[in-house]
């Protein structure tokens, strides 16, 4: 079936004010228009977002035959819109004798809004449980009734609700005030008339480069993971690695086996001590995994009393590949540990077959062995990267060593050949860059985050022979100034590609290039993280130079249904799928007997991927024993107060003595984060601050604690005025914060009257 073109005097006009073609099936009189017009007034204050139906972000498809305004940005494959035209077909065939002509334009309209990038709120299911989801879309009144007037007859192969279908047989106004949406700012078609609407279309297209993201639960009540990887066997399994000596097996759709694929806490060694660095690090697959079952790990132990971190070589079982043997461990390497920190942890293959480890500088702070610390010292393995072939044997090493290598017989003896690259202090987990999925650029750069000491956060692209600078360098800045030069340092050190102050975040956990197909906006930037404080950052080199970014993550509005838009604070590990789908892992309190442990898939809710190209050729294995399904966790994981300390009553005169600032302020902006909302504040009248507190700026910032935020406490809006009440965190730089005992408030004049008197009474003289 296709639209036919409309001629001189139709009633079927074309509407070019977005990047599609609007049709809209009726002529607008005196009543709808003033509607109109009054409705699109309204608009400016909605919170407009593109959504489909399934809460996924709407795609480029640019084959649609039936729904073509829909083509450049929508949510249908060309499979639907086949099938959506075919229904159309039938429907016509069944109904077309007792109806006018312009029904088969409506028909066409309202099946299509199906297609529509707002499809979610079309259907009323933003934010809604999904026994509130409607049928049939939101229509505006003055089309509603155009509809139902000439084309009411179509109503039972379009909705199963027997509510819309008693009230078509009373009346159309009865019928269009049942089939109303709850945001009536998306109804059909007015929703395409807002430019603001409009606007988020094509930023959802484009990208602007700042576009917050949401997460989704893949798995939880895990015991700190510390993996999380691939086979890269075809079968998209996930394995994930807990920090006692436990590997899972989770299956696409996050269920996951019963018995665990390795179970080696006999052997690892790690207490509950909260921030424990010990236990099971590492895991990595062979390249050939799917032939010769061969996997690797990287844990510490205790040999005859004492600390060493120990790589092995292991096996599945043959006839059941979703279990690992714990009797094929062949040990690799062993390093005594003089320290219970700084263990290194990542292991992984790069493309060119061989196997990385790294390693950490065996601990306390400030790597105080020798005359200049392990990292600078190449006949140590501790403070390096590793490069081993574990397809061969040399000597009577367990493997062999790469001819490249940096040392790979050198003329000094005491030199290890295994050694690839020095100088670090403590590198977090490390990733391979897949590469551009047609280019290949980037293919096998290696990046690693090296935790730093006192300042500094670095993010390493390691290469062959490359010298990180620990213990003469943290970051950019010198750390030990006798070893800040040439004889330590040389023409093989290598700087960070980036590093950041301990005033952002104390420990960093290096994370993954994104490489996948279901978020265009997302490819080829490197996404990380900071363990301490729980903030996100992606690095992006398409501008020819590094540039970091801090990743907001969207509102509630926006993460809708299963979608998340916060997570617990300690980010322990990034890991990727066999499709190159970026995860994350995070718990609430880092201790190896915690089972608070989650594993979050990232989402990007402008923009995804045609679903039709991101298909998945899954080759199926057997399952053997049970298998338990994936139990989403509740959202709110927080305490909230039944009521927040808002009202002018509540702000006592001892509450406002005790407070660090009092400030009367103009919200710009808010933008959320894992830590909380940021306000930008600007037109600042400072009524009261405490003399060890910063200055404000003319423009400053204010931060919504995690838990203010969540709870919606207080609800603040941009551009109103409000009185703030609130802390100062010292240790994060100097940042005014507000948290559940502030009080914040919409400005008014009463506010004026009743606290001149507190100040011109100077209360607060003793504070």
């Amino acid at each position: 079936m296709r639209r036919r073109k409309p001629e001189a005097g139709s009633k079927l006009f074309p509407h070019r004010q977005h990047n599609f073609l609007m049709i809209v099936p009726f002529k607008m009189g005196p009543t709808e228009l003033l509607s109109l017009l009054f409705l699109l007034a309204s608009l400016s204050s909605t919170a407009a977002h593109p959504q489909c139906r399934d809460f996924y972000p709407p795609f480029e498809e640019g084959n649609l035959r039936f729904c073509t305004q829909y083509s450049d940005f929508g949510c249908c494959v060309a499979e639907r819109d086949g099938e959506l035209e075919s229904l159309a077909d039938t429907i016509w065939r069944e109904v077309s004798g007792e109806l006018e002509p312009d029904c088969r334009n409506f028909l066409q309209d309202v099946l299509c809004l199906e297609c529509s990038p707002y499809a979610a709120h079309l259907f009323n299911a933003e934010g809604k449980s999904r026994d509130a989801w409607t049928d049939f879309p939101g229509l505006c009144t003055g089309y509603c009734l155009d509809f139902h007037e000439k084309c009411s007859a179509v109503l039972p192969f379009l909705t199963n609700k027997q509510t819309l279908l008693n009230a078509s047989a009373v009346s159309g106004d009865e019928f269009c005030e049942a089939q109303q949406i709850d945001d009536i700012d998306y109804c059909f078609p007015s929703v395409y008339y807002s430019e603001e609407f409009n606007e988020e279309v094509r930023a959802g297209k484009i990208g602007s480069g700042e576009d917050c993201l949401c997460l989704e639960e893949f798995a939880n009540g895990l015991l700190n993971p510390l993996a999380v990887t691939h086979a890269n066997d075809n079968t998209h399994r996930l394995y994930v690695a807990e920090q006692s000596g436990r590997i899972h097996v989770f299956l696409r759709d996050g269920s996951y086996l019963d018995e665990p694929f390795l179970d080696i806490q006999d052997l690892v060694h790690v207490t509950s001590r909260r921030g424990d660095e010990r236990g099971l690090l590492g895991l990595a697959f062979h390249p050939d995994y799917r032939t010769n079952r061969m996997f690797y790990i990287h844990y510490t132990t205790l040999l005859d009393g004492d600390l060493q971190v120990r790589i092995s070589e292991l096996r599945s079982f043959a006839n059941d590949p979703n279990r690992a043997d714990p009797l094929s461990e062949r040990v690799l390497i062993e390093v005594d540990q003089p320290a219970s920190n700084h263990n290194g942890g990542s292991i992984f293959f790069a493309p060119d077959g061989y196997l990385y480890i790294s390693l950490g500088d065996g601990g306390n702070a400030g790597d105080p062995f020798g005359e200049y610390g392990n990292g600078l010292n190449i006949t140590t393995f501790l403070g390096k990267i590793l490069r081993i072939d574990v397809d061969r044997r040399e000597g009577f090493l367990p493997y062999g060593i790469p001819s490249d290598n940096p040392f790979a017989g050198w003329e000094l003896e005491d030199a290890f050949p295994e050694i690839f690259a020095y100088g670090a202090r403590n590198m977090w987990r490390c990733s391979v860059d897949r590469g551009h999925q047609e280019t290949g650029d980037g293919m096998g750069r290696i990046f690693c985050g090296d935790v730093g000491q006192d300042k500094f956060e670095e993010i390493d692209i390691v290469v062959n022979g490359g010298n990180y600078g620990w213990r003469a360098m943290e970051g950019f800045e010198c750390y030990d100034d006798d070893l800040c030069n040439p004889e330590f340092l040389g023409a093989n050190y290598v700087d960070p590609i980036h590093a950041y102050p301990h005033s952002v975040g104390k420990s960093v956990t290096g994370g993954h290039v994104y490489r996948g197909c279901l978020y265009p906006h997302l490819r080829g930037r490197y996404i990380y993280g900071d363990y301490w404080t729980g903030r996100l950052f992606r690095l992006d080199d398409s501008s020819g130079e590094w540039v970091n970014t801090e990743i907001c993550l969207g509102t509630k509005d926006i993460c809708t249904g299963d979608l998340w838009n916060y997570f617990p604070i300690n980010i322990l590990s990034f890991g990727e799928d066999e499709a190159g789908e970026l995860y994350m892992a995070v718990t609430d309190s880092a201790s190896s007997t915690n089972d608070g442990g989650k594993i979050f898939r990232f989402v990007d809710p402008n923009k995804r991927g045609n679903p039709s190209e991101c298909q998945i050729n899954e080759v199926p294995v057997p399952i053997f024993g049970s298998i338990s399904d994936f139990q989403p966790s509740n959202q709110e994981l927080l305490d909230c107060p039944n009521q927040c300390p808002d009202l002018y009553e509540t702000m006592t005169k001892k509450r406002f003595c005790k407070s660090y600032y009092a400030i009367v302020a103009t919200v710009n902006k808010m933008t959320n984060y894992n830590d909380g909302t940021r306000l930008v504040i600007s037109d600042i009248n400072v009524l009261r601050k405490r003399s060890y507190v910063r200055s404000l700026k003319r423009t400053d910032e204010l931060l919504l604690s995690r838990q203010s935020a969540i709870c919606s406490c207080p609800d603040v809006q941009v551009g109103k005025t409000y009185f703030f009440l609130g802390n100062y965190r010292f240790n994060d730089g100097g940042k005014f914060a507000l948290n559940i005992k502030s009080v914040v408030r919409e400005y008014h004049w009463y506010l004026d009257l009743k606290l001149s008197r507190w100040l011109n009474a100077n209360l607060c003289t003793k504070s």
